[in-house]
């Protein structure tokens, strides 16, 4: 096997971006804000720290995978996202990156590139519904754009939240989703350095 001679690899390392200065509290803040996206579905979220962020991921996209994602999360990136992103999420995370999205326990889509569709991600299987995906996808705004109302487990009655960028028929693909619990996949949907979830127990209303 050829190895790379030693300057190229310092290079290499030398520009590579860092993750977060602080990496187990920083990781514990971004899990716990996760953790209260999930359980509040809806409710856009700041970014508690902050990391390196590679060409092609935004803040929060970069800070979600250096948490969730490690050596067991096989990641899914569209094909024309950026070598440093991958070298990134290899180097800081050491997670596998899959070509097949339905082996993806993580599937990164960063703005100016499709979402594939939900049915085609991991469903997770009727005894394991947690093997499933979950999706981290850059939108152009969580304070602007199309008007959503959410119903479900964790709002008291109705969570209004609007949202630019989702796809030519996403309501029709989360009713699906939704209509096949406990299968199905979960959404982090991210903008800049702010985020939000949709469980999979999360309604869509008319």
């Amino acid at each position: 096997m050829q190895t790379l001679p030693f300057t190229t690899t310092a290079a290499a390392s030398a520009t590579l971006l860092p993750g977060f200065d602080n990496p187990v509290e920083d990781a514990q803040q971004v899990f716990r804000a996760t953790l209260d996206a999930m359980a509040r579905p809806g409710t856009v979220q700041p970014l508690p720290a902050s990391s390196g962020v590679p060409d092609g991921l935004s803040p929060a996209q970069a800070a979600l995978l250096l948490t969730l994602a490690d050596a067991d999360t096989p990641v899914w990136l569209p094909a024309g996202v950026p070598a440093a992103v991958r070298a990134f999420l290899r180097f800081h995370c050491g997670c596998p990156l899959v070509d097949d999205v339905r082996a993806a326990t993580f599937v990164c889509v960063p703005a100016g590139h499709a979402q594939p569709a939900l049915a085609d991600c991991a469903q997770g299987e009727p005894a394991y519904p947690d093997r499933s995906a979950t999706l981290i996808v850059e939108m152009e705004s969580l304070a602007d754009g199309e008007p959503l109302t959410l119903r479900g487990p964790g709002i008291e009655t109705t969570q209004a939240l609007r949202v630019a960028g989702l796809p030519a028929g996403f309501r029709t693909e989360w009713r699906a989703n939704h209509a096949v619990f406990p299968l199905g996949v979960d959404l982090l949907l991210t903008s800049g350095e702010q985020f939000c979830a949709l469980a999979r127990t999360t309604q869509l209303e008319d």
